[in-house]
């Protein structure tokens, strides 16, 4: 078992992420990240990306990942535990904080992983909003990975009504697009983007020989 992160982590709106994205670590809005998911909490529905949400909505909180060769125990001292499957989209993984403000690299292989998200306290985290320096640890979490084939996202345990919340909100988005969706519309995107680049290489349009109409 390796910890690429231990200690604490500073968050800002509720959130911190994974990226995996080669291309720069691009976050997936709110609802893209829940979108047809159970469990709130770790937002898995975008390619590449973890949405982790927490009671604290700026400041430091208790945070600690984990990757397993195999499934972990699960400890009891976590009250609300969810979990998701993810694939990395690079061999560059990444915990990133709000804005990009500093990140930790995770160095997870580009394979399925089964991703356990363990939270304690998060009512708690909610109830303080902002934590200052000096003020005690209010909330604290444990992002656990292991090798696994993608199943369905699950909630384990449920404690806090910050939770609840959360699984509420999650289950009341529409479902994520499939793959298939996903490729059609950056197809049109790149249609798009190839219409515009030949408008602005010939903003009279096209010019055609006489007689070459038809």
């Amino acid at each position: 078992m390796r910890r690429p992160v231990t200690g604490e982590v500073h968050v800002h709106y509720h959130q911190i992420y994974v990226v995996s994205d080669p291309h720069g670590g691009a976050i997936p809005d709110l609802a893209e990240a829940f979108a047809g998911q159970n469990a709130g909490l770790c937002g898995a529905a975008a390619p590449g990306a973890l949405w982790l949400s927490t009671g604290l909505h700026t400041g430091n909180v208790g945070f600690a990942v984990e990757v397993h060769d195999a499934e972990p125990a699960l400890d009891p001292v976590w009250e609300d535990v969810v979990e998701v499957s993810f694939h990395p989209l690079s061999e560059r993984t990444r915990l990133m904080q709000w804005a990009g403000e500093a990140t930790w690299d995770l160095g997870l292989a580009r394979t399925g992983y089964r991703v356990r998200y363990c939270a304690r306290g998060m009512d708690e985290g909610r109830r303080l909003d902002s934590r200052v320096s000096g003020e005690p640890q209010a909330d604290s979490y444990l992002l656990q990975f292991w090798p696994a084939p993608p199943r369905a996202d699950r909630v384990v345990r449920q404690t806090s009504r910050e939770a609840a919340h959360s699984h509420r909100y999650a289950r009341g988005l529409p479902a994520a697009p499939t793959p298939e969706e996903r490729a059609e519309t950056a197809r049109l995107a790149r249609q798009a983007e190839q219409r515009a680049a030949e408008e602005r290489r010939h903003p009279g349009g096209v010019q055609r020989p006489p007689g070459s109409e038809g």
